[in-house]
């Protein structure tokens, strides 16, 4: 029973947040903070070690993406003033017809997903997705839920995304394998957690589909003429330069692999601007030339929609490193070692095992890496001597990795806050999608197991 004791702090912990947020109508950012200190000093930890905690959870999590939002909202921003998210919109609806636009939205967010982590597929698709919803008079969850099921289905199974890549690197897989699996599962994955798992959200929070075309983050969007809008072409180019930049530098360090040529300062060029922060930064650059500068835009009306960009989430980056100082408290206070004595000499089917141990982690940290990095830490030990499939390991512990976001988890916030949802709204569409993702994907790797 002992070992259960930090789980019910995290659970108490949940709860006290939900109390501050919903009922007293305390500021989200101010309420993680209070809740972390409460959490660290009912998990025992040394008072003098609860700040440093504190602070390297803050750091830790901005650090990873401040620059790629900052950056990211820019590029967002920069296409949206000059008329280029529009026209983009507009070229979609089109072609798809209002009919199928949802599926334009997941084909497109999945080839960007694979290319991109994450937060930047989803700052360059925000601004794509307002637009559309605004032409369409839909709401921007109708096409917002479709488009962040195919990111997070390429995020959490997928190389070359983080999460996925160390696992087959610890798990010792073969990595080609797990993309081509990781293929298989995605794409029903994706479909079933996108556009079929939308009518069930619209039924459980109709209030939240009745949002038409309201991104808080992104500020006034203007509205233009068809005829004062950049052309398709070098729209579409501006918007996805950083996923060919980061394409480019995986495919390149993917063949070095297979050639096994060595490390020279081309490669490291290529390797450097293939980064999330160099191929964004890059993007704006490109962006100010193709939607200012070529446009005879002043420098001053362009700069100052940038400003407007990084003014628009602020408190949406204080918010987002409020849920890490959250998980960074869970995870030095012990509460991953808890988990792990609950598993101890169990003889379950490997592949559920590790989506088990994956998910409690997940919902108990709040960070999907963490979660499945702990998890392969500890299922190794017990699949020594086994003829389970190793691919199948990778993807079914990246599978329990992703289930129910909450409160600790910073894709909560970002989701929240980027489509202005109540608390409710939120946990009825993102964290009920992100456990069909889960579940869903659970399935169609015990189905492949039967075959390969």
């Amino acid at each position: 029973m002992e070992n259960l004791t930090p789980l019910f702090i995290v659970a108490l912990g949940v709860i006290v947040l939900l109390i501050l947020i919903m009922k007293l109508n305390l500021n989200t950012f101010i309420s993680l903070i209070i809740v972390s200190f409460l959490v660290a000093l009912a998990l025992g930890m040394p008072l003098d070690e609860i700040v440093g905690s504190i602070e390297g959870g803050m750091g830790g999590t901005l650090g990873d993406i401040a620059l790629i939002f900052g950056f990211g909202a820019i590029l967002g921003k920069l296409i949206a003033d000059a008329g280029g998210a529009q026209r983009i919109a507009l070229t979609l609806i089109n072609k798809f017809g209002e009919k199928y636009i949802q599926w334009a939205v997941v084909i497109a967010s999945f080839i960007i997903g694979v290319a991109l982590f994450f937060e930047v597929g989803l700052v360059l698709l925000i601004p794509i997705v307002h637009q559309i919803a605004k032409q369409l008079k839909v709401s921007t969850l109708y096409l917002g839920i479709p488009m962040i099921a195919a990111l997070s289905v390429t995020h959490g199974f997928l190389p070359p995304h983080p999460g996925p890549t160390v696992i087959a690197q610890q798990y010792g897989a073969n990595i080609g394998m797990v993309l081509i699996y990781g293929i298989i599962i995605a794409i029903p994955t994706v479909i079933i957690a996108g556009p079929l798992f939308t009518i069930v959200a619209k039924k459980l929070v109709p209030d939240a589909f009745q949002k038409t075309g309201d991104i808080k983050s992104l500020g006034e969007v203007k509205q233009f003429n068809i005829e004062e809008t950049p052309g398709f072409g070098i729209s579409v180019f501006t918007a996805i330069f950083p996923v060919i930049l980061m394409a480019f530098a995986t495919i390149i360090d993917l063949l070095q692999e297979v050639w096994g040529v060595s490390n020279n300062i081309g490669f490291e060029i290529i390797h450097l601007i293939g980064e999330p922060t160099p191929a964004l930064l890059l993007s704006v650059l490109l962006a100010i030339y193709t939607m200012g500068i070529a446009r005879q835009i002043p420098m001053k009306n362009v700069m100052q929609s940038a400003e407007e960009s990084i003014r628009s989430i602020g408190m949406m980056l204080l918010i987002i490193g409020g849920g890490g100082v959250l998980k960074q408290v869970l995870i030095d206070g012990g509460v991953g070692d808890a988990v792990a004595a609950l598993f101890e000499g169990s003889s379950m089917s490997p592949l559920v095992l590790a989506w088990l141990i994956a998910a409690i982690l997940r919902i108990s940290l709040g960070s999907a890496t963490v979660a499945a990095l702990t998890t392969v830490g500890l299922v190794i030990p017990l699949i020594q001597g086994t003829d389970v499939n190793l691919a199948l390991m990778v993807l079914s512990t990246g599978a329990g990795s992703v289930i129910a976001s909450h409160v600790n988890d910073a894709g909560f916030w970002m989701f929240k806050e980027y489509f202005g949802l109540t608390m409710k709204e939120t946990f009825s569409t993102w964290t009920l999608l992100e456990t069909v993702i889960s579940v869903v994907g659970l399935g169609f790797i015990l189905l492949l197991s039967l075959f390969v």
